[in-house]
């Protein structure tokens, strides 16, 4: 399989100062004595089947301006350097249904360091907080959003490179398409249906 140069070559960002960065913006939405003092994080796909931290609470909930797309590419997690996969990220524009969990504030800071092991080990996203509708009123939650300016970010592929995508790509985590798969079948769990997703599957029995 043919991968675009920008598939090929790793973007490495240090990701600490990003981790503490967010931190500092948590720390600080505290100090400001907000009605919600604990960290509330945004998942809107592996962080639905398979979370990094107990969280006391969940809810189904929706942010604006940001859409899930199957569009970044993953040479650690669910690919190689040599043979990249996809993995999902939050994009500009339209909107995005997905879950967000409260992690009670003393277990704050174990759960970020966790969260930076799995999604950030080459600081590729770029963490944002997103108002979320909960019962409790909004909340700022964490979320992880990617550009289109980013080197990884795939833009649009083709049917035959999705499909062979799927049929080939393997990371740390196992395969492109069981964490697509996956994360189609958590949704639906939760009354979430991603019509987009159906589609992209639907490529993987072509």
């Amino acid at each position: 399989m043919t991968q675009p140069d920008s598939a090929s070559a790793p973007v490495l960002r240090d990701p600490a100062p990003l981790l503490e960065r967010v931190r500092a913006q948590w720390a600080h939405q505290r100090a400001l004595g907000g009605r919600h003092p604990d960290l509330w994080i945004f998942g809107y796909a592996s962080l639905i089947w398979r979370t990094e931290f107990e969280a006391a609470e969940h809810h189904r909930t929706r942010v604006h301006g940001w859409h899930r797309a199957l569009k970044m590419w993953s040479r650690i997690n669910r690919g190689t350097p040599q043979q990249p996969g996809l993995v999902f990220a939050l994009l500009p524009g339209g909107c995005c249904s997905g879950l967000v969990y409260r992690v009670p504030h003393r277990e704050a800071d174990a759960a970020l360091a966790a969260l930076w092991a799995r999604e950030m080990p080459t600081g590729v996203y770029d963490p944002r907080w997103l108002p979320c509708p909960t019962p409790h009123g909004p909340v700022p939650a964490l979320a992880f959003t990617l550009s289109r300016r980013s080197p990884s970010y795939t833009g649009e592929l083709a049917p035959q490179q999705l499909r062979a995508i799927f049929r080939h790509a393997r990371g740390r985590y196992g395969s492109t398409l069981d964490y697509a798969r996956q994360t189609h079948e958590a949704l639906r769990q939760h009354g979430i249906h991603d019509r987009a997703l159906a589609r992209l599957l639907a490529h993987a029995g072509d």
